[in-house]
């Protein structure tokens, strides 16, 4: 993918980061106009919108389907905007692009799927229209070589304006984030295709509104081309994903209040330490929040095994081998022992309340 082309929009200055935005779905026409006019108001250019929408569950809010096309194709002739929309398959490929959609995207889940990608690509192909921008999310597993594949199947179809949106990746369990950032991915995809843009998807990362404005910062600083952000003119009523999405007026806050860092600049300046920190501090918690899970677990096999809760020796020896381990890694003595003691009356704390559980 060597001879890529800037995703460069007339009207939108190339040299700021690209900002995408809109509701998660198209749920109405006057949903759609409205939000699409007050964005505008606000300066944004390119609009997106999910005409399809693939739910985990059968059941959902699924999208309005192509219908819905048509409120795209009157936010283009009332604002001047660009539109956006996700598509999945063939028919959707056909008829956004009969629709005039300026920007597809295709999600995680088609991304993870070889045969779907192989479908879309031949499908635009086929179109005659490798003019249009494609932007391929990442796969919903941390999988860098199926999302490069993904990228390749479309360049393969002749897409020069080809860009990837880091939206996270799923695990299991409770976390800080919707999908975990695991930034090492998109930073190792930029480093093999340098000329690759790479949007991220606050939105989805976070799946928390709050979270957006730190984590659309955090892309910024680390070089990212720009963001795809899910708002909603109501977004407390929206159909789908309600709790990442932020009203036009919000949104405008915080894209004004982001530092936009000049990618000129070589030396890591204090900004960038602090975000490498805050991310450390985020993989402790998670790290520690397993450990806890484990404890529970063990909490479980004594309560079955009637064992006592606290065991003295394994403790001594926990923190004998721990605090010699922390001081050839340049730590405190005193300091090993705090944090050890304070992470095992947290085990203990964790183990008692599974005992409690199981007896009432």
């Amino acid at each position: 993918m060597e001879d890529l082309q800037p995703i460069i929009f007339k009207g939108i200055d190339p040299d700021r980061p690209l900002v995408i935005a809109g509701p998660c779905s198209a749920e109405t026409e006057e949903q759609v106009l409205s939000t699409a006019a007050e964005l505008a108001a606000n300066g944004i250019k390119i609009f997106r919108a999910g005409i399809w929408k693939p739910r985990t569950k059968p059941g959902g809010f699924e999208g309005v389907g192509a219908p819905g096309l048509e409120w795209l194709k009157k936010v283009k002739e009332t604002t001047g905007m660009y539109t956006a929309t996700e598509v999945a398959t063939r028919q959707h490929v056909n008829d956004a692009l009969a629709a005039g959609v300026d920007l597809l995207w295709i999600g995680a889940r088609t991304s993870a799927n070889p045969f779907a990608m192989q479908e879309i690509a031949d499908t635009l192909q086929e179109s005659g229209r490798t003019d249009v921008a494609v932007l391929v999310k990442n796969p919903v597993n941390p999988d860098l070589e199926l999302w490069i594949g993904a990228l390749q199947r479309i360049y393969n179809a002749g897409i020069r304006r080809l860009g990837a949106i880091h939206r996270g990746f799923s695990t299991y369990g409770k976390h800080l984030y919707r999908n975990m950032p695991q930034w090492h991915i998109p930073t190792e995809l930029r480093l093999r295709f340098p000329s690759l843009p790479i949007i991220v998807d606050p939105s989805h990362i976070g799946g928390k509104r709050e979270l957006i404005a730190p984590l659309s910062q955090q892309s910024l600083d680390m070089g990212f081309n720009g963001l795809i952000i899910e708002s909603h003119c109501d977004p407390d009523k929206a159909w789908s994903d309600a709790s990442q999405q932020v009203t036009p007026e919000i949104l405008n806050f915080i894209l004004n209040t982001l530092v936009v860092r000049d990618s000129r600049q070589s030396t890591e300046n204090l900004t960038l330490l602090r975000q490498q920190i805050d991310q450390i501090d985020n993989d402790l918690l998670e790290t520690l929040a397993k450990r806890m899970r484990v404890s529970r677990e063990i909490g479980q096999y004594k309560k079955e095994h009637r064992m006592p809760v606290v065991q003295a020796n394994r403790y001594n020896d926990i923190i004998r081998t721990r605090v010699t381990l922390g001081q050839e890694m340049g730590m405190d003595e005193n300091f090993m022992r705090t944090i050890l003691l304070a992470i095992h009356d947290e085990s203990v704390r964790q183990q008692i309340e599974v005992l409690n559980d199981r007896a009432r």
